[in-house]
């Protein structure tokens, strides 16, 4: 099969090799899965460049990747015959795993993949794991929105989109956006948003309580915790609620712990390789619900080819995106 790994860490155009290698053969308990697209996330790209400087690889060899969505084509012992010719998306593909899903076949356990909803493509099926999964564990977790004012972080970004129109189906009062700009704004409220504010702006926090009507709000969905901490803990009204699912450009924030502490601020750092089997499946039944309903808009900005993986790192390294980075699986298709 063709696949794209790396042996070392570094930059993706120096390290990102694309070649032959065996197929794998499922074991016990798995399935093979045919894949016909591969979905690119920040955690991958973070990964391949070495976490901390110096660190070693986690195996001598990696296929990067979690996310991603084909065929199943074989089934190891103990695994239904039924699974054979299924759709499915797949989740945590290359966690603490040495071979992801940026390779023509997969094999891991049965109970990481998910049968594709009928009518939704591949495509939309490899943008799933990381980001529709952290967008729903955010909505649900800390308690039903229902009735609430939420603040989504970073609301263009592909987890922040996914955020917006989950707050709305599970009945939040009012869904307060921060984007760059104002470029997105009707964007946003396309799918749910009921104010827009610049996240750019020096009074921010002000912009966000005058947008609640001059209240404070019930719960912060943060992707940027280091840039956005002291603002959160301003707008956030007394026992509010901080769900926090990114930090990258200050890596090791510093929280105001006495105002946090006088406001007896809940915060909860999600990551959604560490969910219960509890809160996946509540969040893989929300996906699924939204997408049957077509009341969910998964966009994709653009679709490689295998031989082009290293530019799909680096699209997704560049930032500003508005849907998904993919790698699809057959020659010929896919920038």
């Amino acid at each position: 099969m063709r696949a794209a790994w790396y042996e070392r860490h570094g930059a993706a155009s120096e390290v990102l090799v694309v070649g032959e290698m065996a197929r794998p053969v499922p074991a016990a308990g798995e399935v093979l899965v045919r894949l016909a697209a591969s979905g690119v996330n920040p955690s991958d790209v973070k990964s391949r460049r070495g976490r901390q400087a110096g660190a070693p690889m986690p195996f001598p060899r990696v296929i990067p990747h979690s996310d991603g969505a084909g065929v199943v084509e074989a089934v190891g012992d103990g695994v239904a015959a039924g699974w054979t010719g299924q759709r499915v998306w797949i989740w945590n593909g290359q966690v603490q795993r040495p071979f992801g899903t940026a390779a023509q076949y997969i094999a891991l356990p049965v109970r990481q993949v998910v049968p594709l909803p009928p009518g939704v493509s591949f495509e939309v099926g490899a943008s799933l794991g990381i980001p529709a999964l952290t967008a729903a564990h955010c909505v649900m977790s800390q308690g039903s929105v229902q009735g609430e004012s939420v603040v989504v972080s970073g609301a263009m970004g592909t987890v922040g989109r996914l955020v917006v129109q989950m707050a709305r189906h599970a009945g939040a009062a009012r869904i307060i956006a921060t984007a760059r700009g104002t470029r997105h704004a009707d964007a946003l409220r396309g799918l749910g948003a009921d104010a827009v504010v610049d996240f750019t702006a020096t009074d921010l926090a002000r912009q966000i309580l005058r947008a609640n009507g001059g209240q404070p709000v019930d719960r912060v969905i943060e992707s940027e915790l280091g840039v956005n901490v002291k603002t959160d803990v301003e707008v956030l009204r007394l026992r509010g609620r901080l769900i926090v699912y990114g930090s990258a450009i200050v890596v090791d924030p510093t929280i105001p712990f006495v105002p946090a502490l006088f406001k007896g601020l809940t915060i909860e750092l999600a990551l959604v390789y560490q969910l219960t089997e509890a809160e996946r499946r509540a969040a893989i039944d929300m996906t699924h619900l939204l997408l049957a309903q077509g009341a969910l808009d998964v966009p994709v900005q653009i679709v490689y080819r295998l031989a082009a993986c290293a530019q799909a790192h680096e699209a997704v390294e560049r930032g500003n995106r508005a849907g998904s980075i993919l790698v699809h699986m057959q020659d010929g298709d896919g920038a």
